[in-house]
């Protein structure tokens, strides 16, 4: 099966860097209408092909994908095309996906190149929920990050109006309106998976960690990042925030749950430390 997984991780670039280039041209060449009808299925061919992968993965190694930052790299691909694949569903609003699948083409493309066959794992690392904990986790923030790169756009093409500079992007991306929904949509998508993760965690951690302290930077900085999803949710939903304050929040919320866990992982000592 090794095999099998070597030639997956080669043709997930080659799927992804073709589904990229699929809308890419088509955002740029609108006239091409077969095109347009067939880009969502290089994307849906590409995400089948890479939970193949994962699967096999996980089966081979004995272990989620999540053991080094490669191989959550080729997890954090998966997420972003696939929370892209569920806002584009949702919406059908297909004309913004090459400035999302962007991000999966590098994610996965470092992976394929640096990924190693890693069947010396620390014992922990092969427990099923944990790597459910940790896909679903990075679901969350896939979702946040696709929602971050609405948040980018809705603030391009409001610019764009407001100078009245009607280009290429005015004529392509969807109406202000709808990237803001395209933009609460990933936002709740991330919400509810990091809900999950957080979840497993609480009921897995005990019996994993009996002396874990519920102090620990990477427990309260996921805790204090979900927080503030949850209160910028409650005021869209409560109707006291709409259009650009939706776009900032998504953007703000984003950049803090960033740096919370750049900061936890370069300064702080947490359990969550296992390479």
């Amino acid at each position: 099966m090794v095999s099998l997984i070597h030639i997956l991780s080669t043709l997930l670039i080659i799927f992804y860097i073709l589904t990229f280039t699929a809308y890419t041209w088509d955002f740029y060449k609108e006239e091409s209408t077969l095109l347009s009808n067939s880009k969502r299925i290089f994307l849906f061919i590409t995400i089948c092909v890479h939970l193949l992968y994962i699967i096999a993965h996980t089966i081979e190694f004995n272990h989620a994908p999540i053991t080094n930052k490669f191989e959550i790299f080729t997890v954090l691909a998966f997420s972003i095309s696939f929370c892209y694949f569920l806002i584009e569903l949702i919406t059908d609003i297909r004309g913004t996906g090459s400035f999302i699948i962007f991000f999966s083409v590098i994610f996965q493309l470092i992976s394929s190149i640096f990924i190693t066959d890693s069947y010396e794992v620390q014992e922990v690392l092969r427990n099923r929920l944990l790597g459910v904990h940790v896909i679903s986790a990075l679901l969350g923030y896939a979702g946040f990050t696709v929602s971050a790169v609405y948040g980018v756009l809705f603030l391009t093409l409001y610019k764009r109006i407001k100078l009245n500079k009607f280009g290429l992007v005015f004529e392509r991306l969807p109406s202000l309106e709808t990237l803001e929904k395209m933009s609460f949509y990933a936002l709740v998508c991330g919400f509810i998976m990091l809900s999950v993760a957080i979840l497993i965690g609480f009921a897995w951690l005990p019996s994993a960690f009996p002396d874990i302290s519920y102090l620990d930077p990477k427990l309260v900085s996921s805790g204090v990042v979900w927080v503030i999803y949850l209160l910028g949710i409650a005021a869209k939903v409560m109707g006291k925030w709409y259009g650009k304050k939706v776009i900032i929040f998504s953007i703000t919320g984003f950049i803090i749950a960033i740096f919370s866990m750049m900061f936890v992982n370069i300064f702080a000592s947490s359990f969550h430390t296992f390479y």
